[in-house]
Protein backbone atom coordinates (compact mmCIF):
# COMPACT_ATOMS: atom_id res chain seq x y z
CA UNK A 1 0.00 0.00 0.00
CA UNK A 2 1.70 3.19 -1.17
CA UNK A 3 0.74 6.21 0.85
CA UNK A 4 1.02 9.72 -0.49
CA UNK A 5 2.20 12.46 1.86
CA UNK A 6 -1.08 14.33 1.40
CA UNK A 7 -3.43 11.33 1.29
CA UNK A 8 -5.38 10.59 4.44
CA UNK A 9 -3.78 8.09 6.78
CA UNK A 10 -6.10 5.41 8.16
CA UNK A 11 -5.64 5.28 11.93
CA UNK A 12 -8.71 3.12 12.55
CA UNK A 13 -6.33 0.18 13.07
CA UNK A 14 -3.74 0.99 15.77
CA UNK A 15 -1.47 -1.68 14.24
CA UNK A 16 -0.44 0.97 11.68
CA UNK A 17 1.88 2.36 14.35
CA UNK A 18 4.07 -0.77 14.16
CA UNK A 19 4.88 0.15 10.56
CA UNK A 20 6.79 3.21 11.85
CA UNK A 21 8.92 1.36 14.40
CA UNK A 22 12.17 1.36 12.33
CA UNK A 23 11.70 5.06 11.54
CA UNK A 24 11.19 5.96 15.21
CA UNK A 25 14.08 3.74 16.36
CA UNK A 26 16.44 5.42 13.92
CA UNK A 27 15.34 8.88 15.10
CA UNK A 28 15.69 7.83 18.75
CA UNK A 29 19.24 6.66 18.11
CA UNK A 30 20.12 10.05 16.64
CA UNK A 31 18.85 11.95 19.67
CA UNK A 32 19.58 9.74 22.68
CA UNK A 33 22.60 10.86 24.59
CA UNK A 34 25.38 8.33 24.25
CA UNK A 35 25.63 8.13 28.05
CA UNK A 36 22.09 6.68 28.21
CA UNK A 37 22.39 4.18 25.41
CA UNK A 38 24.13 1.61 27.60
CA UNK A 39 21.34 1.88 30.20
CA UNK A 40 18.27 2.32 28.02
CA UNK A 41 18.13 1.15 24.43
CA UNK A 42 16.56 3.11 21.62
CA UNK A 43 14.21 0.18 21.06
CA UNK A 44 12.94 0.52 24.64
CA UNK A 45 12.18 4.20 24.12
CA UNK A 46 10.44 3.47 20.83
CA UNK A 47 8.33 0.72 22.40
CA UNK A 48 7.18 3.13 25.10
CA UNK A 49 6.37 5.79 22.52
CA UNK A 50 4.50 3.29 20.34
CA UNK A 51 2.50 2.04 23.34
CA UNK A 52 1.50 5.61 24.18
CA UNK A 53 0.58 6.21 20.53
CA UNK A 54 -1.63 3.10 20.46
CA UNK A 55 -3.32 4.16 23.69
CA UNK A 56 -3.80 7.72 22.45
CA UNK A 57 -4.55 7.10 18.78
CA UNK A 58 -7.92 8.80 19.19
CA UNK A 59 -5.97 11.96 20.04
CA UNK A 60 -4.40 12.16 16.58
CA UNK A 61 -6.00 15.18 14.93
CA UNK A 62 -4.17 15.19 11.62
CA UNK A 63 -5.13 13.57 8.37
CA UNK A 64 -1.99 12.92 6.32
CA UNK A 65 0.90 10.54 6.72
CA UNK A 66 3.31 13.46 7.19
CA UNK A 67 1.15 14.74 10.06
CA UNK A 68 1.00 11.24 11.52
CA UNK A 69 4.80 10.93 11.46
CA UNK A 70 4.99 14.37 13.14
CA UNK A 71 2.58 13.21 15.85
CA UNK A 72 4.68 10.09 16.46
CA UNK A 73 7.86 12.24 16.60
CA UNK A 74 6.25 14.43 19.27
CA UNK A 75 5.44 11.39 21.39
CA UNK A 76 9.00 10.11 20.99
CA UNK A 77 10.43 13.54 21.88
CA UNK A 78 8.29 13.57 25.02
CA UNK A 79 9.70 10.19 26.08
CA UNK A 80 13.28 11.23 25.32
CA UNK A 81 12.81 14.35 27.47
CA UNK A 82 11.48 12.23 30.32
CA UNK A 83 14.50 9.95 30.00
CA UNK A 84 16.80 12.95 30.05
CA UNK A 85 15.04 14.36 33.11
CA UNK A 86 15.06 11.03 34.93
CA UNK A 87 18.74 10.43 34.21
CA UNK A 88 19.70 13.89 35.38
CA UNK A 89 17.04 14.31 38.05
CA UNK A 90 16.18 17.79 36.89
CA UNK A 91 12.83 19.48 36.50
CA UNK A 92 10.96 19.37 33.25
CA UNK A 93 12.30 21.92 30.81
CA UNK A 94 9.82 22.78 28.06
CA UNK A 95 12.61 24.39 26.05
CA UNK A 96 14.57 21.11 26.05
CA UNK A 97 11.46 19.21 24.96
CA UNK A 98 10.89 21.66 22.10
CA UNK A 99 14.58 21.39 21.18
CA UNK A 100 14.36 17.59 20.96
CA UNK A 101 11.18 17.87 18.87
CA UNK A 102 12.99 20.26 16.52
CA UNK A 103 16.03 17.98 16.27
CA UNK A 104 13.82 14.97 15.53
CA UNK A 105 11.98 16.95 12.87
CA UNK A 106 15.29 18.06 11.33
CA UNK A 107 16.58 14.48 11.28
CA UNK A 108 13.34 13.37 9.66
CA UNK A 109 13.60 16.12 7.04
CA UNK A 110 17.19 15.10 6.28
CA UNK A 111 16.05 11.49 5.92
CA UNK A 112 13.30 12.55 3.54
CA UNK A 113 15.82 14.71 1.68
CA UNK A 114 18.03 11.66 1.13
CA UNK A 115 15.10 10.02 -0.59
CA UNK A 116 13.83 12.94 -2.61
CA UNK A 117 17.15 14.44 -3.62
CA UNK A 118 17.80 18.10 -4.31
CA UNK A 119 15.74 18.30 -7.50
CA UNK A 120 12.84 16.03 -6.63
CA UNK A 121 9.64 16.08 -8.63
CA UNK A 122 6.21 16.22 -6.95
CA UNK A 123 5.71 12.51 -7.69
CA UNK A 124 9.04 11.72 -6.00
CA UNK A 125 7.93 13.67 -2.94
CA UNK A 126 4.70 11.67 -2.93
CA UNK A 127 6.67 8.44 -2.54
CA UNK A 128 8.64 9.70 0.46
CA UNK A 129 6.13 8.53 3.08
CA UNK A 130 6.43 4.85 2.26
CA UNK A 131 10.11 5.04 1.39
CA UNK A 132 11.10 6.81 4.61
CA UNK A 133 10.20 3.63 6.47
CA UNK A 134 12.13 1.49 3.99
CA UNK A 135 15.13 3.79 4.28
CA UNK A 136 15.01 3.58 8.08
CA UNK A 137 14.95 -0.21 7.80
CA UNK A 138 17.87 -0.10 5.35
CA UNK A 139 19.96 2.03 7.73
CA UNK A 140 19.10 -0.30 10.61
CA UNK A 141 20.21 -3.34 8.59
CA UNK A 142 23.70 -1.94 7.93
CA UNK A 143 26.70 -2.99 10.02
CA UNK A 144 26.75 -0.82 13.18
CA UNK A 145 29.71 1.38 12.17
CA UNK A 146 28.17 2.15 8.77
CA UNK A 147 24.74 2.82 10.31
CA UNK A 148 26.23 5.12 12.95
CA UNK A 149 28.26 7.04 10.37
CA UNK A 150 25.19 7.53 8.18
CA UNK A 151 23.01 8.60 11.11
CA UNK A 152 25.59 11.10 12.37
CA UNK A 153 26.52 12.55 8.98
CA UNK A 154 23.25 12.51 7.05
CA UNK A 155 20.63 12.67 9.81
CA UNK A 156 22.35 14.76 12.45
CA UNK A 157 24.16 16.86 9.87
CA UNK A 158 27.61 16.41 11.41
CA UNK A 159 30.70 17.19 9.34
CA UNK A 160 32.97 14.32 8.36
CA UNK A 161 35.58 15.39 10.92
CA UNK A 162 32.92 15.53 13.67
CA UNK A 163 31.70 12.05 12.78
CA UNK A 164 35.29 10.80 12.86
CA UNK A 165 35.77 12.28 16.31
CA UNK A 166 32.47 10.88 17.62
CA UNK A 167 33.24 7.39 16.29
CA UNK A 168 36.93 7.62 17.24
CA UNK A 169 38.01 6.89 13.67
CA UNK A 170 39.96 8.71 10.98
CA UNK A 171 38.10 10.85 8.46
CA UNK A 172 39.26 8.44 5.74
CA UNK A 173 37.73 5.45 7.48
CA UNK A 174 34.49 7.38 8.08
CA UNK A 175 34.38 8.33 4.39
CA UNK A 176 34.75 4.63 3.56
CA UNK A 177 31.96 3.70 5.99
CA UNK A 178 29.68 6.30 4.42
CA UNK A 179 30.52 5.18 0.90
CA UNK A 180 29.95 1.48 1.63
CA UNK A 181 26.79 2.17 3.62
CA UNK A 182 25.25 4.36 0.92
CA UNK A 183 26.24 1.87 -1.79
CA UNK A 184 24.55 -0.97 0.12
CA UNK A 185 21.42 1.11 0.67
CA UNK A 186 21.24 2.12 -3.00
CA UNK A 187 21.47 -1.55 -3.97
CA UNK A 188 18.60 -2.37 -1.58
CA UNK A 189 16.41 0.30 -3.19
CA UNK A 190 17.21 -0.82 -6.73
CA UNK A 191 16.39 -4.50 -6.05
Amino acid sequence: MSENESEPVDVSDPAIIAKYEPYLRMLARTQMRRAYQAKVGASDMVQQAMLQAVQGIDGFRGQTEAEFRGWLRQILAHHLCHLDRDMHRVKRDVRREQSIEQKLAQSSMRLEGLLAGDEATPSQHAMVGENVIQLAEAVESLPPDQANAIRLHYLEGMKLSEVAEALEKTTGSVAGLLHRGMKTMREQFVD
